[in-house]
């Protein structure tokens, strides 16, 4: 059920590249985040209920979810994970393929008029049993389905990257905010027992001031057919950097709970050109913050690699595998990272669930997606110019 390495969603041909996206831009602004927010977490509260059992009021009631696009992640993480969370549960689904309904419907006891494809998606706005939307779709349709999800006064969860460009994210957290509706963004790591510890070390600074950070994070995209749209960056925006580098831009952020004031990078060799004629093979970069510290960060789609380390003046700590979704392992200068194993996306989805029925803002909001999407087109700015030094606004 649960799996170390990522999959890959539908072909890049086959996918749906129709789709118009909706005009207009606004601007806003991004906090800071700190440790204490990033300890919040799910699973605690009120006794499960039945799936597809919404509940009475108040924080006994599950939020329906519905999950748009019905990859591998939906299929092996998102919808079993579902069947275990407390205050939410998978009320119902998006696809553009007929073929997976009936499996989805049998395997999930689902409704009919909980069925949706991406044509009639818009009538999900009269739907009581659907509170939350998922958006699990490729890279660059998240800002479409996010703000048509906002204007049927949905809650949404969208996964990583927010977006492929920052006017996108600005659209998306303005429809959410005119139609009175949360956005967060699926970072399943702030919920993980041990990059809670990484941030509690580094922003705690238990072993003193921190002096660096390392992180890394790939996998070997060149075993499998190269016609998926992690490839095509009309879908995906970029290569690695946007599917696996973003995970250290934010195990560095988190690291020191604030985010960095530049970056340079430097795109690596591409051995495999009959894979990455479109976006990068890999991509290597340097995070600077205001009080001095560098994170060292790499990511690559030819390479299987996941770490995130970091030292301080009086100890160091790492983590590694860091970002997969099991098999997490760690230690400090002080010895073994004794954590349990959790199920992340489990965590992450109550959270957020408590957030939304509390109108509480989540400890990974839109607002987190936007800074990361920013820090993410510097990077590429930065290798696109040879290493140029580039200011993060």
């Amino acid at each position: 059920m649960k799996k170390n390495q990522p999959r890959f969603l539908p072909d890049r041909r086959s996918f749906l590249k129709g789709f118009s996206l909706v005009l207009g831009s606004t601007a806003f602004g991004f906090p800071f985040f700190s440790f204490g927010s990033c300890q919040k977490g799910g699973g605690s509260g009120t006794p499960a209920e039945n799936p597809g059992a919404p509940g009475g009021q108040g924080t006994a009631k599950k939020l329906g979810i519905a999950l748009v696009g019905l990859g591998n992640y939906s299929e092996n993480q998102l919808a079993p994970a579902l069947q275990e969370t407390q205050h939410c549960y998978l009320a119902g689904i998006v696809t553009g393929t007929p073929s997976k309904i009936d499996r989805w419907k049998a395997r999930y006891n689902l409704p009919d008029k909980n069925i949706y494809n991406y044509q009639n998606f818009d009538q999900i706005a009269n739907n009581p049993d659907i509170d939350v939307v998922y958006i699990v779709l490729p890279n660059s349709m998240h800002a479409e389905y996010t703000i048509r999800a906002a204007r049927a006064k949905k809650h949404v969860i969208c996964e990583k990257p927010m977006a492929t460009t920052v006017e996108d994210a600005q659209r998306m957290l303005e429809a959410c905010r005119q139609n009175n509706v949360h956005l967060s963004i699926g970072y399943r790591l702030h919920f993980e027992p041990f990059n809670k510890r990484v941030m509690e070390l580094g922003q705690k600074q238990v072993f003193g001031k921190v002096q660096s950070i390392e992180a890394r994070n790939g996998f070997d995209i060149t075993r499998s057919n190269p016609n998926v749209w992690r490839l095509d960056k009309e879908l995906a925006g970029g290569g690695p950097l946007m599917d696996m580098g973003i995970y250290c831009v934010q195990g560095a952020c988190y690291t020191l709970g604030k985010p960095p004031v530049a970056v340079t990078a430097r795109f690596g060799e591409v051995t495999h050109k009959d894979y990455f004629d479109e976006v990068e093979q890999s991509i290597s970069w340097q995070m600077e913050f205001a009080d001095g510290v560098i994170a060292h960060c790499s990511t690559s789609y030819a390479e299987n690699q996941s770490l995130l380390a970091g030292k301080a003046e009086k100890g160091w700590w790492r983590v590694e595998p860091a970002f997969w979704y099991s098999g997490k392992k760690g230690e400090t200068s002080q010895g073994k990272m004794d954590l349990p194993e959790v199920y992340e996306q489990v965590l992450q989805m109550d959270a957020q669930a408590l957030s939304f029925k509390n109108n509480q803002t989540s400890i990974v909001p839109g607002e987190m997606g936007l800074r990361d999407v920013k820090i993410l087109l510097a990077i590429y700015e930065s290798a696109r110019n040879n290493g140029k030094r580039v200011p993060i606004s």
